[in-house]
């Protein structure tokens, strides 16, 4: 007899849930955007029958899912590691506890009724890349991408007044919006705005003599073209530098194998690259839409 699953999707229950809880052995096999669980190999912990005979299962079940913000890994490797899944309610309490600068608010508000405004990086992202320039203590970064400037914003707002934000975009209207807030945020003398294909400006700065000299370097532009901006960016960057990539996780497209899009295949492709890249030390961050955070070394 073939086996059976449940499948739960996410718009109610997310796929990194916890359902162990109700349920023995405690094994979960996900796909991106559903949780299935085999109906033959479940028990219900409070009746002690099989799954598919127990008269409890779909309230006890369903009531577990959602209330669950963790889970815990079955396999051995993950040594049962309790994972946070960042579920709408829980990401809601995250916002909420990340500071956010008020023309930061207001970009972010403004953005949001615009065409592309998925494109606009999230508040913790933002502040995690102010962090990040704080930390190195950087002067002179370089932002590829800015769409309607709330990283570009939130990184010029942190630099040194001394300091310069290259920042590559090539849409003429969502630059409009960027440069409004620089004005704005009085940030504008930092901000050295540069409208056409950020490949050709990274290689002008690299022909202007400009190699080693950047401290930061963020991108978030087309997603096919990473690897040309990074090899580029690595020459433009110093030692010890950072260059950080938006959007790896790609939606989780790049753990389905069943996805098999130009731009997923590329994003999947360039994050093995970076995995064996030994010019840089990387650390990739689910936050967002995934960021990684690469030093040069």
């Amino acid at each position: 007899m073939a086996s059976s699953s449940l499948v739960f999707h996410y718009s109610s229950v997310f796929a990194h849930q916890h359902i162990a809880c109700m349920l023995s052995p405690a094994r979960v096999s996900s796909t991106y955007g559903t949780v299935k669980v085999s109906l033959e190999e479940w028990r219900c912990r409070s009746c002690c029958f099989h799954f598919r005979a127990c008269s409890c299962k779909w309230k006890r079940l369903v009531r577990s899912c959602l209330t669950n913000e963790f889970v815990v890994a079955n396999d051995v490797k993950y040594g049962n590691k309790q994972v946070v899944s960042v579920t709408p309610h829980l990401y809601d309490y995250i916002l909420k506890h990340v500071p956010e600068p008020e023309i930061l608010r207001q970009l972010r508000e403004e953005t949001a009724s615009m065409r592309g405004s998925q494109m606009q990086v999230s508040p913790d992202q933002g502040q995690l890349l102010a962090m990040l320039v704080q930390i190195l203590g950087a002067e002179r970064c370089i932002e590829v991408g800015v769409y309607t400037g709330y990283s570009s914003l939130a990184i010029a707002l942190v630099l040194p007044d001394s300091g310069c934000l290259v920042a590559c975009e090539r849409d003429a209207k969502s630059l409009e919006v960027a440069k409004k807030y620089y004005e704005l945020g009085g940030v504008s003398h930092k901000v050295d705005v540069k409208l056409g294909l950020a490949a050709d400006v990274l290689e002008s700065l690299i022909i202007n003599g400009e190699a080693s000299s950047y401290d930061f370097a963020f991108i978030d532009a087309e997603k096919r073209m990473n690897q040309k901006y990074f090899e580029l960016l690595l020459q433009l960057v110093r030692v010890g530098g950072l260059i950080v990539i938006d959007n790896v996780l790609w939606h989780g497209k790049v753990a389905d194998p069943m996805v098999d899009d130009p731009q997923t295949v590329s994003i999947r492709n360039f994050n093995r690259q970076l995995l064996e890249d030994k010019r840089v030390i990387i650390s990739m961050v689910p936050i967002g839409d995934g960021m990684t955070i690469c030093r040069k070394i």
